[in-house]
């Protein structure tokens, strides 16, 4: 099976959790297709699109590892969105409409009262070339819409019910009544093409075979298949996935900007929890961290996504941050440690990870390791017989068990009261990393030194 998808978000904001699941959806059905996935920006809104939020999406999507096959702008496509909407006009189901946003209201007001639907009752339809000519002579700019196949078509400027269907790879057999719909707008009085015709236009010229996208789209699904029809284009496959709720169990809708890749990234959240949380959510899978793209890939099946609403709980994401960090191999983070400067190679990695919820935490223990702290010495007489009992180095693992079990034997100190101490002189904190793994670290001159109450 050939398979083409798009991710198509528009720059009038940074990505948030909301948006990057359909990102990570697309991407996933491709590569477990070995299929191809574009990056299009849906950019023709002239007055919210800017080249910021353009940057800063490309930006989030490469940090969270997302590699694109194709690109492309809509804002580059303005001459071929002017050409099929030329082949709409003449096969007359694109049509001019004066009205403006204070007449269409007076309109729906009307009809509400009249107990009619308030959908658009097409007077374009019905404007004579004497009119059209009358409304130009006037300075008056039409917008353009879509003429909805229905009854219509056979006579009657009223429509009627007219059911479009198809088969939802995520939601089954669906159906969408465009009779009970105004004709879309689809250009603006300035010109401008609005998106319900450029991804059409969009998806029919870059051959995507797959449109995976929330189920908020689902009704304009319904409108987009008349559109490919009436272009005599080949429909793509639908999936809607089910859409974003809180912990609470209310729509995050309301709640996505204060929760942008951007933030995540700030708050030192990896990108493969954020992937493997948006990924699973919503699944028949359990939510497990992936240390890879291509491992989510490798398990990935739109079968598995329900149709229920997705719970997204930004501390569930956070105990998902540090699962994630636990079972990382030293290799996959050698690089970033050696980067923030941070030493002990391997054996460091392996005691500090249990330990972190961010990967910034490790520069705390590193320090606890090999920078300067204060000890915290809560008896200065056991502090100074244990160093007395130090061993020789070299230190192994083994040295923090032969030291206590000295300590233990001068002192008769035992449990959390021969432990205890020993930990907050060492390292000035209450809990943290396995002292028989910190020890040999810290070093024989650094752990005198605390012993006797000393910064180092």
């Amino acid at each position: 099976m050939t398979v083409a998808v798009r991710f198509a978000p528009s720059p009038t904001g940074r990505l948030h959790v909301g948006n990057i699941r359909p990102a990570v959806l697309n991407y996933l059905f491709a590569r477990s297709h070995g299929g191809s996935f574009m990056l299009r920006l849906d950019d023709t809104d002239r007055e919210r699109s800017t080249a910021a939020f353009a940057e800063g999406i490309e930006h989030d999507l490469t940090w969270l590892g997302f590699v694109w096959d194709r690109f492309a702008r809509q804002s580059d496509r303005t001459a071929r969105y002017g050409e099929v909407a030329g082949q709409l006009k003449a096969a007359g189901r694109l049509y001019a409409c004066y009205e403006s946003a204070d007449d269409l209201d007076r309109k729906r007001k009307r009809q509400l009262a009249r107990g009619l639907p308030p959908i658009y009752d097409r007077t374009g339809l019905r404007l004579t070339p004497a009119e059209h000519a009358q409304m130009a002579a006037e300075g008056r700019t039409p917008h353009w819409r879509f003429k909805l196949a229905n009854s219509e078509t056979a006579g009657s400027l009223v429509p009627a019910p007219t059911m479009v269907s198809w088969n939802d790879l995520i939601r089954g057999d669906q159906m969408v009544d465009v009779g009970s719909l105004s004709d879309p707008v689809l250009i603006r009085e300035n010109g401008t093409a609005l998106y319900t015709f450029t991804s059409v236009v969009d998806d029919i010229d870059f051959a995507i075979t797959h449109v995976i996208r929330g189920e908020d789209h689902v009704t304009n699904s319904g409108v987009q298949v008349q559109l490919f029809e009436a272009l005599g284009a080949e429909l793509p496959a639908f999936a809607h996935h089910s859409l974003l709720i809180g912990a609470d169990g209310q729509a995050l809708s309301k709640r996505l900007d204060s929760l942008s890749i951007e933030g995540f990234r700030e708050a030192g959240l990896e990108p493969m929890a954020v992937l493997s949380h948006a990924a699973l959510i919503g699944t028949s899978d359990a939510i497990e961290p992936h240390g890879t793209l291509e491992s989510l890939a490798a398990g990935f099946s739109l079968s598995k996504i329900s149709t229920a609403p997705a719970r997204f709980d930004l501390d569930e994401l956070k105990g998902f941050n540090a699962r994630l960090l636990h079972k990382l191999p030293y290799e996959a983070v050698a690089g970033k440690l050696e980067a923030a400067g941070i030493g002990g190679g391997e054996a460091f990695w392996n005691a500090a990870r249990a330990n972190i919820s961010v990967f910034g935490d490790v520069i705390r223990w590193w320090s606890v390791v090999a920078g300067t702290i204060t000890p915290v010495i809560e008896d200065a007489a056991f502090a100074s017989t244990a160093a007395g009992l130090l061993p020789a180095s070299p230190w192994t693992e083994a040295t923090w068990g032969e030291w206590t079990n000295a300590i233990k034997a001068a002192t008769g100190a035992k449990g959390r009261a021969l432990f205890h101490p020993l930990r907050l002189a060492l390292t000035g904190e209450d809990s943290g990393p396995d002292m028989k793994s910190l020890l040999p670290m810290i070093g024989e001159a650094r752990v005198r030194a605390r012993l006797c109450g000393q910064a180092a």
